[in-house]
Formats: C-alpha cells, structure tokens, sequence
C-alpha cells in the first residue's frame, strides 16, 4: 500500500483532485487508511506487464494530487475563461500557493519565508540563476521573483508583506501549455529548488 497525508488536500479536492487520481490510478485507488488522505493498494504477486509504468504513477502520487488544480486552470486559459476565482492552497502554515488565469496566461505564485538574512540573499541569487536558465529555453515558463510585496497578481489579497517575505511567480503563456509542456510545467512547480519542500 502506498499511501499520502496532505493537511491541506481538502483544498485540492475542492479543484477536482479526487476525480484527477481515479482517472490516473483506477483501481488501485482504495478508501485511505486511518491518518491519510490518499492509499492505492497493489497485489505484488498480480502485477499487470506495464508494471514500470505503474511504479511509476505510484511516485508520482504527490504530483497528481497537485495536477488538478494546474489542469483546471490550464483549461480556464485556452477556453477564454478570465476572471474564475483564484486558487489558494495554503501547503504549510505561514506560506502559500496562488493559481489563476488570463486570456493570455496562467499564472502561479508562491509565497515562502526566509528565516535570516541570510536565506534572503541565497534565495535572490538562486532566482537570478534560475531566470538566466530560463532564456536558454523559449518553452520554459518566465519566473519572476519580488521580495518584502507580493506581486501585482496578488495586490487584491492578504497576502504577506515583510522582510522575510518572497514570492516566486510563474507565468505560463499559451505556447508554454500546448504542445504537453503544461505537463513539464506541472510536474516542476510543486518542486521547485529554494522553496520549502512540500510535506509528504
């Protein structure tokens, strides 16, 4: 049995995570075990022949239960649908996730917290890096980084305003999420270096 604790996946089934894992898993999908939001369960001695490829979902749980939300918001974006309500998905206390659409993009934001100056300095360094990486790329999504205020995307929100506040912003224009580059876009983001690891 494989199974995954999210104290925030309440929010993820609110954008369609329960219906994204039965289409993925099928199943090997089972009611979860006491203390857990999500088990598949495997008989090792029934393994169909495309047993890689099922090991292969199986770690890739925490993705899908995260992918819903990119595809729905994806799906917002090349169907013209603007103004849908942002998703907010607090994935630890004091730091948040943000996604929504435009016409012209579908955008993630993340908050995280630096503990000292230190961390802050690191964390600038390692965004600049990342955003000369990025122009090697013309499918990679353009990232931004701000730091102390939250980004224009977010100037209608609570979001946190401080000095050990930054926010990491993805924009993902409509060339970046056709030709299946939203599926690259959705296996990064939850996972990208400098931000807190997510919880298992």
């Amino acid at each position: 049995m494989v199974s995954i604790s999210l104290k925030f996946y309440k929010e993820l089934q609110a954008h369609g995570a329960d219906e994204l894992l039965k289409r993925v898993y099928g199943s090997f999908l089972v009611n979860p075990e006491s203390g857990y939001n999500v088990s598949l369960l495997y008989d090792l001695e029934n393994l169909p022949a495309s047993k890689d490829s099922i090991v292969h979902q199986a770690g890739m749980l925490k993705r899908n239960c995260f992918a819903s939300v990119f595809e729905k918001y994806f799906q917002f974006q090349e169907e013209g649908k603007e103004g849908e309500n942002r998703a907010v998905i607090h994935y630890r206390d004091d730091e948040t996730m943000y996604v929504e659409s435009k016409k012209d993009r579908v955008t993630v934001v993340f908050s995280t917290v630096f503990k000292d100056d230190d961390d802050v300095v690191i964390g600038k360094v390692f965004m600049q890096e990342f955003k000369e990486g990025r122009r090697a790329s013309h499918t990679a999504p353009q990232v931004l980084f701000s730091h102390r205020e939250p980004p224009l995307e977010l100037k209608d929100t609570d979001a946190a305003v401080g000095d050990n506040i930054g926010y990491i912003t993805f924009c993902a224009v409509p060339f970046v999420h056709q030709c299946q580059c939203s599926r690259h876009t959705i296996n990064l983001v939850p996972h990208v270096p400098g931000l807190p690891p997510l919880p298992h």
